[in-house]
């Protein structure tokens, strides 16, 4: 069969790399790709991810068979819509599923509905009012943009100034921040848990623990991710089951309720609150990058999975995991995620594969045969080891010998765990 992979990130990198796994592609394309999803996928560069109509003419022209979209923007801008009127498959949700990440006010308001554990929110389309609602209620509080905006649109204000503050700070992040969610405080431990689904049936991966925070000790900005690790411990077999139970199962039959049938993969950000599970957010693809660190853990063949899901045919029979731990540390510019500077050489890659790491590009491009920093998180490094000590020793270890000037990169991933 002929694949096709949307997306050039470090989330896209790591499937790209899972998939070549699988004896099933016999092409395989990604747009645009990357110099590191280019050692196994043809890289087509001048197409736009979110040019739904010139994706399909690709699809058609090259017989694709199955579409796995990476990134959510083309996933709200209805790229699977579009494949599925051209007769093509696609592994992603649809626009209207794409909503439970595409708006925060869909989603938060179909979990009110179907009663799916949450923090308990309003919505506030009127600056004075959010702050009024914000005065009453006071701090710690959350103040959450709408729409997309690429992992940053989220303001945990600890201060009353703060939280104010940032009502004022949700413009920056254009239509996205025209509406704001405020919500209440979860104090907890996160946990990211992935589940595959066909629109009935939900197979659920291991659970992975993000961190979001710039700076080590969780200080700092939000980021679309700074490192990760697998499996989370916080997520034991009783949690877990509380998951499927109560919030991955509700929430897929909700959206059929409304006439919303989800497939592809859905993503639970949770806080776990005195041993009881609750919606942070949803993604409506992959984690990043939690991919990274889950996929290289499963044993089972992901193409062949992602086929039943875009097929309906997905079964319950429970996926086969490697009895070890993966962590990874994200390399970024130094600045992000604020302004940075590209173009910079990067050394070091040889030597940090020959330890073993696996190496996914998140921001990076050849310029004269040399590779450089090409975004705000460059390179997610990853390691594999029988226990999380020992993943996080080596994955240092890898990280200490790869450079790019002004690197900044957390030196606490899984400290938590590790506690």
């Amino acid at each position: 069969m002929n694949v096709l992979l949307i997306g050039g990130g470090g989330r896209e990198h790591a499937l790209a790399w899972k998939i070549s796994q699988s004896p099933l592609p016999e092409k395989f394309f990604a747009i645009p790709g990357s110099p590191g999803i280019a050692n196994f996928a043809e890289c087509v560069e001048n197409i736009s991810i979110n040019d739904n109509a010139a994706i399909v003419d690709f699809a058609k022209v090259n017989a694709i068979d199955l579409v796995v979209i990476g990134p959510e923007a083309p996933l709200v801008n209805g790229l699977v819509d579009a494949l599925n009127s051209a007769g093509i498959k696609a592994f992603g949700c649809t626009k209207d599923a794409a909503q439970i990440e595409g708006s925060k006010i869909f989603a938060k308001r179909l979990m009110k509905k179907y009663n799916i554990p949450t923090a308990e929110f309003e919505v506030f389309d009127n600056p004075d009012a959010a702050k009024n609602y914000i005065n009453i209620k006071g701090a710690p509080i959350v103040i959450k943009a709408d729409g997309l905006a690429a992992g940053k649109g989220v303001i945990v204000a600890q201060t009353l100034d703060e939280a104010l503050n940032a009502v004022d700070e949700m413009k920056n992040f254009g239509a996205a921040g025209n509406k704001i969610v405020v919500e209440e405080f979860m104090d907890g431990e996160e946990a990211s848990v992935l589940a595959l689904t066909d629109g009935e049936k939900i197979l659920p991966l291991i659970a992975a623990q993000d961190h979001k925070r710039v700076d080590d000790g969780d200080k700092g900005l939000n980021t679309g991710g700074m490192g990760a690790y697998a499996p989370a411990p916080i997520v034991d077999e009783k949690i877990s089951a509380l998951v499927e139970e109560t919030i991955l199962k509700p929430t897929i039959a909700a959206l059929k309720s409304e006439g919303i049938t989800y497939r592809g993969c859905l993503y639970a950000g949770l806080m776990i609150v005195n041993g009881v599970p609750k919606v942070v957010e949803f993604n409506c693809r992959f984690g990043d990058p939690e991919t990274q660190v889950v996929l290289p853990l499963m044993e089972d063949d992901l193409l062949a999975l992602m086929i039943d899901c875009a097929n309906g045919t997905l079964t319950t029979e429970k996926i086969s995991w490697l009895n070890q731990s993966a962590v990874c540390v994200i390399m970024a510019s130094g600045g992000y995620p604020k302004s940075y500077k590209k173009n910079l050489p990067i050394d070091g890659m040889t030597k940090a594969k020959s330890l073993g790491a696996l190496i996914f590009h998140a921001g990076t491009k050849i310029v004269d045969g040399e590779l450089v920093t090409n975004g705000g998180r460059v390179l997610g490094v990853t390691m594999t080891a029988p226990t999380l000590q020992e993943a996080v020793d080596k994955v240092y270890r890898c990280v200490d010998v790869i450079h790019f000037d002004d690197a900044h990169y957390r030196r606490d991933i899984a400290a938590r765990a590790l506690k």
